[in-house]
């Protein structure tokens, strides 16, 4: 079964996300695997522009630009499970 969405296939679950929500979700998160440092500040800096761009279409009342505003700013906040799952070394938090 194929799935569209405003007129284009999504191939996959994240692709059809993308495309209904608008919103890029590893240009927030950033990707499941390791990026460099240069890859991580670029992504970093578009993505600032572009939540700079949904807050300001926001405040001239676009409401659905809001939304993706609030979702695209959360998804600033969260680390991938698997991405900090790798990260993750027995005894040597700060309780260690």
């Amino acid at each position: 079964m194929r799935t569209f969405v405003a007129g284009q296939e999504a191939h996959g679950d994240f692709e059809f996300a993308e495309l209904a929500l608008g919103i890029d979700v590893d240009l927030f998160r950033g990707p499941l695997e390791s990026e460099t440092d240069d890859d991580r500040a670029a992504r970093e800096d578009v993505a600032r522009h572009v939540l700079a761009d949904l807050r300001a279409e926001a405040e001239a009342g676009d409401e659905i630009a809001g939304w993706d505003a609030l979702y695209a700013d959360a998804l600033t906040r969260t680390v991938p499970f698997l991405r900090a799952a790798r990260g993750y070394r027995p005894g040597a938090g700060e309780a260690a």
